[in-house]
């Protein structure tokens, strides 16, 4: 990519929109995801919890009933009276078994008492408001379905607090009966669950435990849930069952013979508050708590949404990656073919290399020096664009035969380049960033193209020279990648959206013809690029024509290189977004380099940092091998052309020992820059200028790679 334009004017001001948008989507995601999380993560039947300790568990409570009022202080127990029956159903509702359930209660009028989780509850409530309109009762059984012993008193209160809100926005309902986890007689009432019973009643709610467990959570058979639920005397009792929590066939099964059974022997069968004469089991809640309620579910139900979204897009990302993979390698594979088979008739024509320079004291020697090493017939223009820092006065001494200097106010690259071009007298161009190396060969490479009378443009190699530090490493990675692969595949399918500015050669002609350098862009190299094809010229690339160039040495300037290129890419698609609908090489460009461009550089790198965050939230909160699979498998895809492309290049495979925490550093960085740039552009906001801190590269022209 080109270095940025340059000019003298106040800057634009930093764009903020872009960042509040960004910001507020990326909270919202993680909001959204953190409440899934939390709320349904996980999920257990009840069972019986371990006893511990019972010394300061009243005997009372102890020996006394299943509803125990702890709000005053001094419990207070009750049971149900003879002959009478208390049906319970815990961890509901559920779309599957709750509404077979309800079927079963309606067909011999029985009422009973639901106690849903909160979680449950915000996610299915519409039937939380059928148990209220079938008429039985709704008690709360916590939202996370957590053990209320191993909890303080804060998370105590969240979790009633939650699932009051759910049923009120749900049934318009304040549950007065919470049925604790993993609880069980009161008899095993311990000291911990004797706590949790107090901060119950410190909520103002009674504690519901169970006398009889139909232990279908064990699903032992419909036969045996029937014995389990069958009182031995004429005691009464509060029957445990279950209405979610996995396969309720059974559960479901038991109650159309248990209900029939107790009624031919006299039990009268009915909820928690009929049966211990509770005047009743909740009242109505208020429009505020209602309200709440309502705004409680709808962000339950989103999560749910951007959960099962964002495992889709890991799924969707995965299969994009690994079709990459493919593509790339089939096209890879013919163009290293199809090198070995062409044979281009020599190009001897002379060509000029023009440097644009603002401030490039560090690097101009070493690129001028560099040019003037190559092995083809060359000159020099530079173009000093206003300068401030003494670049034109050291270009000076190199002014001869073969090398010019021009001076001009600072205008910006492109309009430097303009004046460049219009200064050559050959109609083969180079252009060259003032900040790069280049190899012997690679004008005279670059040239043998022009052979070709359809080629209006080559793109040149350009690689990383100040690669010794770890973010040096991670660019030098990104770059043998993208020009390895992805320049093969866009030459393969002739759609080259870019000639990069550090490298590449042009036919003066047709950049004239065009009206020169484009100046309305942030890309002003991809916009020239796409333009020349829309103009019917082909574009292609050559691997060996090498050029070195000075990659950012700091986090904070290569986010602003990376935010202006993409940026400007997504400024060049948008100006030729046209190419779609022609024909030639315009068709080429615009239905398969755009669309690649667009699907593999902005949306899969929009939706990684999503993909990973689902991975995340997938492995803590749901089947992990399986999110865990997806996730590796989408980090593998973008390993493999790693390797292939280090293998063409000729560099060391052992720079790629980086690679894994590249994916987890770096990569991150580059996919924050593609949403940030997204976003600007939804958000309409400018874009300020940035120029780049230049040291300058110290590269042994004659072999700038290092290799013996």
């Amino acid at each position: 990519m080109a270095t940025s334009r340059h000019r003298h004017r106040r800057p634009d001001p930093a764009p903020r929109a872009h960042w509040f948008l960004l910001i507020s989507v990326l909270a919202a995601v993680v909001g959204l995801l953190a409440l899934h999380a939390v709320v349904l993560g996980g999920f257990h039947s009840d069972e019986t919890a371990p006893q511990s300790t019972t010394a300061s568990v009243p005997d009372s409570v102890r020996t006394g009933g299943s509803l125990i009022d702890a709000r005053n202080g001094a419990p207070v127990v009750r049971r149900p009276t003879d002959k009478t029956l208390a049906l319970t159903f815990d961890d509901g509702p559920d779309p599957t078994w709750t509404p077979a359930i309800l079927a079963v209660l309606d067909r011999y009028h029985v009422k009973a008492t639901f106690f849903v989780t909160g979680a449950h509850a915000a996610e299915y409530p519409g039937l939380v408001r059928d148990i209220a309109a079938h008429g039985h009762d709704i008690g709360n059984h916590t939202a996370t379905h957590v053990d209320l012993r191993t909890v303080g008193d804060l998370r105590t209160q969240l979790e009633l607090r939650f699932t009051d809100l759910a049923v009120a926005g749900a049934a318009g309902v304040s549950p007065a009966l919470v049925r604790p986890p993993y609880s069980a007689t009161p008899a095993s009432v311990d000291d911990p669950a004797w706590r949790s019973i107090q901060r119950i009643g410190a909520a103002g709610k009674f504690a519901v435990l169970s006398d009889t467990d139909s232990e279908d959570w064990q699903r032992p058979g419909a036969a045996a849930v029937v014995a389990n639920s069958t009182p031995k005397d004429d005691r009464g009792t509060v029957l445990l069952m279950h209405d979610a929590g996995g396969d309720r066939s059974q559960t479901v099964a038991a109650l159309d013979r248990l209900i029939p059974a107790l009624q031919a022997q006299g039990w009268r069968l009915g909820t928690v508050s009929d049966a211990v004469g509770l005047a009743s089991a909740g009242a109505p809640a208020g429009l505020g708590q209602i309200a709440a309620g309502w705004l409680l579910i709808g962000a339950v139900q989103a999560s749910n949404v951007v959960a099962d979204l964002l495992v889709a897009l890991l799924i969707v990302a995965s299969v994009l990656a690994a079709l990459r993979t493919v593509v790339m390698l089939i096209t890879t594979t013919v163009h290293v073919r199809r090198r070995r088979r062409t044979k281009l008739r020599p190009v001897t024509a002379p060509a000029t290399v023009i440097i644009p320079a603002y401030n490039e004291r560090a690097g101009i020697e070493a690129t001028i020096r560099s040019v003037l090493a190559s092995d083809h017939r060359v000159t020099v223009i530079v173009v000093d664009d206003g300068s401030t820092d003494g670049t034109a006065e050291l270009v000076e001494k190199y002014v001869s035969r073969r090398v010019r200097l021009t001076r001009q106010a600072n205008a910006g690259k492109a309009a430097a380049l303009n004046t460049g071009i219009a200064a050559a007298r050959t109609e083969l161009v180079v252009l060259v960033d003032g900040d790069t190396v280049l190899e012997p060969g690679t004008v005279r490479t670059l040239v043998q193209h022009f052979a070709d009378p359809g080629v209006g443009a080559v793109s040149g190699n350009a690689k990383v020279g100040n690669r010794r530090s770890l973010l040096g490493q991670w660019q030098h990675i990104e770059y043998v990648i993208g020009f390895n692969l992805d320049r093969r595949l866009y030459d393969v399918l002739e759609c080259m959206p870019t000639v990069p500015g550090a490298i590449g050669a042009f036919r003066r002609s047709a950049v004239m013809r065009l009206g020169g350098i484009p100046v309305d862009t942030l890309a002003e190299d991809t916009d020239l690029t796409m333009a020349m094809e829309r103009d019917g010229w082909r574009v292609v690339y050559e691997q060996e024509a090498r050029a070195w160039t000075e990659a950012p040495a700091t986090l904070g300037q290569l986010w602003k290189q990376r935010y202006r290129w993409c940026y400007g890419t997504l400024q060049a698609v948008w100006k030729h977004r046209r190419a779609v609908l022609e024909r030639g090489a315009a068709g080429r460009l615009g239905r398969r380099g755009l669309p690649y461009l667009l699907l593999f550089q902005v949306l899969l790198p929009v939706l990684a940092p999503l993909v990973d965050a689902a991975a995340l939230f997938g492995i803590l909160t749901s089947d992990w091998l399986t999110v865990g699979g997806y996730w590796l498998i989408f980090l593998a895809l973008q390993a493999i052309p790693a390797v292939i492309a280090f293998r063409l290049d000729g560099e060391r495979v052992r720079s790629l020992l980086l690679l894994p925490l590249q994916q987890f550093v770096y990569r991150q960085l580059m996919y924050l820059v593609v949403v940030q740039s997204v976003v600007t552009a939804l958000a309409g906001a400018p874009l300020p200028w940035h120029k780049l801190h230049r040291t300058g590269l110290t590269i042994d022209t004659a072999n700038p790679s290092g290799r013996s």
